[in-house]
């Protein structure tokens, strides 16, 4: 028989695969150098099928893989922690406001705002581009509404399913 846990963690190493393949396979460039993917949305459900703990390390691990295999290596630590600190804040807010439509959408706009903080202030003072950074705002923007939406829209086909309650289980988190 396998503990909470053991299958806890397996489902995280299968969503931190599945948001880094998202990232990565599905890319529409934008004008101010990046893209927009549909890897937001899992990053969303890692934080609301995983937990905020497991789901964060899930969510921050598939996107600094992604982007360390798609050359985007400089991003690849802000990844990690942008979108790990994404993920945690939309499961907490996810739990906090009852998990059900009003939640993913606050918890999803949550996400979107630390999305896009973030990475804005990664790019000005980590990578020194200075007010410059405000150039992938409005690509942020976009990439969290997708996100969101997309989120929503899986999260709704998996609420009844077998898989979805296995996840979100209580046990081992």
């Amino acid at each position: 028989m396998v503990s909470g846990k053991t299958r806890k963690i397996a489902h995280s190493a299968v969503m931190a695969a599945m948001v880094c393949a998202a990232t990565i396979v599905i890319r529409v460039p934008s004008p101010t150098g990046g893209y927009v993917n549909p890897g937001d949305a899992l990053v969303l459900l890692c934080g609301w099928l995983l937990g905020p703990w497991y789901g964060g390390a899930s969510a921050g691990l598939g996107t600094m893989l992604a982007d360390l295999m798609m050359g985007y290596a400089v991003y690849a630590p802000g990844s990690l922690f942008i979108k790990g600190f994404e993920a945690v804040a939309a499961g907490l807010l996810f739990r906090a406001l009852g998990r059900g439509l009003r939640a993913q959408l606050v918890s999803g706009l949550g996400g979107g705002v630390i999305m896009t903080a973030g990475y804005f202030g990664y790019t000005a003072l980590l990578l020194r581009h200075g007010m410059g950074a405000a150039a992938s705002v409005p690509g942020n923007l976009v990439q969290a509404g997708i996100g969101i939406l997309l989120s929503m829209l899986i999260y709704h086909a998996l609420r009844h399913t077998v898989a979805q309650r296995d996840i979100t289980d209580e046990r081992g988190v």
